[in-house]
């Protein structure tokens, strides 16, 4: 399947079966703004669950923080957003659209619009810095002084609480501070699904580390996120890759960066491969910037060594919603089944929105509903589950296969005589018959973690 049909499979079974829908959809859509429905919020969830579970709740060297989304100016003075945030832009004359320089085609010395075709003159059409971050204001007057960003990035609001948190948690280097949250970006070129978008969401760790240490700790860093996307959220080996920045590509404040890349669907890039997460070397910068801007001393006190320091940064820093569409990506297969074509995500058990669906085989038998309800009441507190009686036995098959709900009970006719059920499997489409009272210790080894 060519790359550009996949995405667009991809993209109608999403809105089809509740995972994302176009915010303002009614509305004709908003840009590069997207809605998360039933089944995409659950997925959501589950990825950014156990991305927090993985980081704070099972270990002691991460404390967890939610910082606001609103930042006062001098916070990006600091961080150098203010100054440095922009893309370079070009206008063009006849369709009016805006541009990234580097995305003009060429023809000779002569610059074309990418969406028309128009020839740009580039010196009466001068390319302008344009600032990605938005704006608003606090208060009921637009002016100055009541300017404030939403915020670009994660990250800097965990860098002006870092005091706060050294002195309410009394954590002792190396330690982590970690974060879920939404970031706003006013970017230009979007167009592929949730890959970029002005909204999205992050799940970032800024661990902060001796100086001495920090090549020690930002190799672990890239050698434990790479596992996590594969043992966690069962993400294909081989589609994912390690790619480390070269000097030329490195921020100005990063020591080293590697991205781990993912084999999107979409991608014109060499093989289909672009950024999943990147982990940092941030080096000193940040606290150094906010300590000379804020006036304040956030330096570590080493009691081992008697002195004070202002630790490194290794920041592993992952988008929520590209993670999103990476699973669904690697989930999403086609296959021939009995001369019909099958369409199934294989979603991992741990990020699947439902993991056991219920049916009746007849709706219109009361003994069978009230079965399947009392099943269904059985195993609801312990997975989420989902009763559905809504259509036929082969269409609520098809219907769980495209959601990615690895397990179907049916209660049958039979099962009011023999006590037992009906369980299909996603992945195989085999079934077997397992006792209602068995229910309970056989989904508990097949959803072991």
């Amino acid at each position: 399947m060519k790359k550009s049909d996949f995405l667009s499979q991809l993209v109608s079974l999403a809105k089809r079966r509740g995972f994302i829908f176009p915010a303002c959809d009614i509305y004709g859509g908003l840009s590069s703004i997207w809605d998360y429905g039933p089944l995409g919020a659950n997925l959501k969830k589950n990825i950014k669950d156990l991305w927090w579970k993985s980081y704070v709740e099972s270990r002691d060297d991460i404390v967890g923080l939610d910082a606001a989304v609103i930042m006062s100016p001098p916070v990006f003075m600091a961080s150098g957003h203010l100054e440095g945030f922009n893309d370079v832009l070009v206008d063009c004359p006849a369709c009016q659209r805006r541009f990234k320089l580097e995305e003009l085609k060429k023809k000779g010395e002569v610059s074309l619009c990418p969406e028309c075709g128009s020839e740009i003159n580039l010196e009466k059409n001068m390319p302008r810095s344009f600032n990605l971050m938005l704006k608003t204001f606090l208060g009921v007057v637009e002016n100055k002084q009541q300017e404030a960003y939403l915020r670009p990035e994660t990250a800097q609001g965990i860098f002006v609480n870092f005091l706060n948190v050294l002195n309410t948690t009394h954590k002792s280097l190396p330690f982590g501070i970690a974060q879920i949250g939404k970031s706003f970006r006013n970017e230009v070129t979007t167009k592929t699904f949730i890959f970029r978008m002005r909204e999205f969401e992050q799940m970032e760790i800024e661990y902060f580390v001796r100086p001495q240490h920090s090549d020690k700790y930002y190799h672990y860093w890239v050698e434990e996120r790479f596992r996590w996307y594969q043992e966690k959220l069962g993400i294909r080996k081989e589609n994912l890759r390690l790619r480390q920045h070269t000097k030329e590509e490195l921020a100005h404040y990063a020591k080293a960066c590697t991205d781990i890349e993912y084999r999107y669907p979409f991608s014109t890039t060499s093989e289909g491969w672009k950024e999943l997460e990147g982990i940092a070397n941030r080096t000193d910068y940040d606290l150094r910037r906010h300590s000379e801007y804020s006036h304040k001393d956030l330096s570590c006190f080493l009691p081992q060594e008697d002195k004070r320091i202002i630790p490194y940064v290794i920041e592993p820093s992952g988008g929520v919603d590209r993670t999103v569409l990476a699973v669904l990506s690697d989930a999403y297969a086609e296959e021939e089944v009995r001369g019909k074509k099958r369409v199934v995500l294989r979603l991992h058990k741990n990020v699947a929105p439902y993991k056991i669906a219920v049916f009746p085989l007849l709706k219109n038998n009361p003994g069978l509903v009230a079965k399947a309800k009392k099943i269904f009441e059985l195993l609801k507190n312990k997975y989420v589950c989902v009763y559905d009686d809504t259509a036929s036995i082969g269409r609520l098959y098809r219907r769980r296969d495209e959601i990615g709900t690895p397990f179907c009970i049916t209660v049958d006719v039979e099962s009011l005589s023999d006590d037992k059920v009906t369980v299909r499997d996603r992945d195989t489409m085999k079934q077997e018959r397992i006792g209602c009272s068995q229910l309970i210790e056989y989904f508990a080894g097949k959803f072991q973690v």
